[in-house]
């Protein structure tokens, strides 16, 4: 393998354009020269409007998928087959299973998998983390509310089955939750509040434990009006630590203690460089587990249609 990993984006909306391409750009030892797309193209790279096109004729070495879930399975399982090193966005799959089996794949083949979860790799979190690691946790909750208008606009697989409704942003909250907290967490009880024109719940009220001992409420909303809200408090017995602005700014008893810029996607693309080159994968699911378990223990009650 060359020095430069060259690299094939599949899906150009609007994540990938916002975030994607930009830290690609800005990721030392991979290269961009690929993309496919069904309806979009980007100048100066070889377009392509479907995965497998681009496998036959492409030489890259890696591919990340920034497709919708659903249909994901295929493609990244076409990319495996054909040798390549695959990143998936969030979340990885429509369901855990076949995560499970994209890794067996990657493994037989000998290439690299990454799951990757954006918000694990926010300003605080791994401060978080090192703060929590010895705590005694009293209990956890969640406030993650949004205008679903804002940031998903038109995009009508999310309200589709496999397409997560309000837990495509609420896993956010479930990949840092799962990566701060020391002790496994498991879903008790869930509400979930689903549009009668949809599939997919537009707001979730979630219960869960932590090692069976801590309480970790969550409240998922698509319904918000106004500026985001996009916390986590955990309170200990020594103090409430905050992770806010979904973990660009971290608070420890009401008071500001550290925060940064966003830079999630460049550290992902820089863990994948990593990856690659140890010859790794980095496979994680508990974040959708999370949310499986949620559509397996909620009680579902019909709201008001949704129309965007």
């Amino acid at each position: 393998m060359s020095d430069q990993i060259k690299l094939a984006l599949v899906g150009l909306g609007t994540i990938a354009r916002s975030q994607h391409l930009p830290s690609i750009a800005a990721t030392d030892g991979i290269t961009l020269t690929a993309i496919a797309s069904r309806n979009a193209q980007e100048a100066g790279l070889a377009n392509y409007t479907d995965i497998d096109a681009l496998l036959a004729a492409e030489d890259v070495q890696a591919v990340s998928l920034c497709t919708p879930p659903q249909g994901r399975f295929a493609q990244a399982a076409s990319a495996i087959a054909a040798g390549r090193h695959v990143m998936l966005e969030k979340p990885p799959g429509v369901g855990v299973s076949e995560i499970h089996a994209l890794r067996r794949l990657a493994q037989a083949k000998g290439v690299t998998l990454f799951t990757t979860w954006h918000s694990r790799e926010a300003a605080v979190v791994e401060t978080a983390r090192s703060m929590l690691a010895d705590a005694d946790i009293l209990r956890v909750d969640i406030d993650w509310r949004e205008d679903v208008r804002q940031w998903h606009p038109g995009q009508q697989w999310i309200w589709q089955a496999g397409g997560l409704g309000v837990f495509d942003p609420g896993i956010n909250a479930l990949s840092i939750l799962t990566r701060i907290l020391p002790d496994p967490v498991f879903v008790t009880d869930a509400q979930l509040e689903v549009p009668e024109n949809c599939q997919t719940p537009i707001a979730a009220a979630v219960q869960m434990s932590a090692g069976g001992k801590a309480q970790v409420s969550a409240a998922f909303d698509w319904r918000w009006q106004g500026p985001p809200q996009w916390d986590i408090a955990v309170q200990t017995t020594t103090g409430t630590i905050t992770l806010k602005k979904g973990g660009a700014e971290l608070w420890l008893d009401g008071v500001l203690h550290s925060s940064s810029e966003d830079h999630e996607y460049r550290r992902l693309y820089a863990r994948f460089v990593e990856l690659i080159g140890r010859g790794e994968s980095d496979v994680d699911v508990m974040p959708l587990q999370l949310v499986a378990d949620a559509f397996l223990v909620g009680s579902r009650s019909m709201v008001e249609p949704f129309h965007d």
